[in-house]
């Protein structure tokens, strides 16, 4: 079989994820020749996967949450459309859809079968659902044909947990999912009259100084340190802005409305999900992600490529888009002084904030456009048919 004939199913448990971070991949896959269907979910998102024209999209739910019913349910459709549709390669993202795939892709008979782990969220658990969740990491790693992990950090996490052995488990390139659109994120394409029109629309004053969240508002990416770390900052510096860009999850609207200072929460900017977090990224001062968990941090090198360092938790994965006093700061997880520390390390410092910023755009240009990422999957795709 030639490689540029291969039936690919990229599988992820909700259309967002492969709208956000997969598009450019799968784009590069369907122009290699490689047939492309997309598995997930069916939301308000789904008529945006149909209407691809770079590959087929295939609803099928697949629930987040532990759901038994559900989740038998989401099996046997899996196998009955890779026995349909007789894929030559199954690669799944996502928890959930990597579990589900890993069991339906070796009972339906699935020659290669791909999982990429983007983080662990066993990690911030404990007791039964903690064992639980590692066991189906096992699962996934046991019965899939290889494994990827999105940076080498959580490679040698997982292998030191005994969740895989370092032999079936690799990271393409230097890492990331899938790596970023590199004309998307340049900051040349917003002009300074729009970001004085950005600074209106927010009601952020011309010398205001911008605190950056972009991603799932939900306590787990550290909102609650930085609340509390902005709440010392503001009350220092009341030209401190932190603006939040994306959707509320879990506990995370909580969180931003117990601010009882209202000094403090008039500087709180909530925008909500956003197809372009990037023109925020560009008037940024500092990206802020105070993450328990993350498999890389995709945004980071978003906000990079756009010329913004980051303040970060030092955990897996963040440990490899961050690097240290170079393209941004890392600080004590769950410790919201040591957060508070690391922004007004660099928040105010023009010189230092330009110098990371600069290093960060450098870094993200020459190690993580999605053409070249793009490239390393294609081949990693053509060497199990060689």
């Amino acid at each position: 079989m030639q490689a540029d004939e291969l039936k690919i199913a990229r599988v992820s448990t909700v259309p967002f994820f492969v709208l956000t971070q997969l598009s450019a991949q799968i784009d590069a896959l369907s122009a290699s020749g490689m047939a492309v269907t997309v598995i997930a979910s069916s939301d308000e998102l789904s008529e945006d996967l149909a209407a691809s024209k770079s590959s087929t999209y295939i609803p099928v739910n697949i629930e987040r949450e532990i759901n038994p019913i559900q989740d038998f349910l989401s099996l046997v459709s899996l196998i009955r459309v890779f026995k349909k549709n007789k894929f030559d390669l199954v690669h799944s993202t996502t928890p959930k859809a990597g579990l589900l795939c890993a069991i339906a892709g070796r009972l339906a008979g699935t020659g290669v079968r791909l999982h990429t782990f983007t983080g662990q969220p066993w990690v911030t658990m404990s007791g039964v659902k903690r064992t639980i969740l590692k066991l189906c990491d096992k699962v996934i790693a046991s019965l899939n044909t290889h494994c990827y992990a999105d940076s080498v950090s959580q490679k040698n996490f997982l292998v030191s947990n005994g969740i895989i052995k370092a032999e079936k488990i690799s990271v393409l390139g230097a890492g990331s999912l899938a790596g970023i659109d590199l004309q998307r994120f340049d900051s040349s394409r917003y002009s300074a009259e729009e970001f004085r029109a950005m600074r209106n629309e927010l009601q952020i004053t011309d010398t205001g100084k911008i605190l950056l969240f972009v991603g799932r508002i939900t306590p787990d990416k550290g909102i609650k340190e930085l609340i509390t770390a902005f709440n010392e900052i503001v009350r220092k510096d009341p030209d401190v802005f932190l603006v939040f860009v994306g959707p509320f999850e879990s506990a995370g609207e909580e969180v931003v409305n117990r601010v009882a200072d209202a000094s403090v929460r008039d500087n709180i900017k909530v925008v909500g999900y956003s197809d372009e977090p990037e023109k925020y990224m560009a008037f940024a001062d500092l990206l802020c992600l105070p993450s328990y968990r993350e498999g890389f941090g995709t945004v980071v090198i978003e906000a990079a490529a756009m010329g913004t360092p980051t303040v970060g938790t030092n955990i897996y994965g963040l440990s490899d888009a961050i690097v240290d006093g170079e393209t941004g700061v890392l600080v004590t997880l769950k410790d919201a002084a040591s957060l508070q520390a690391g922004i007004l390390s660099v928040l105010g410092k023009p010189a230092l904030q330009s110098a990371m910023g600069d290093a960060a755009r450098k870094r993200a240009k020459s190690h993580f456009g999605s053409q070249a990422c793009s490239e390393l999957l294609i081949s990693e795709y053509k060497r199990f048919f060689n």
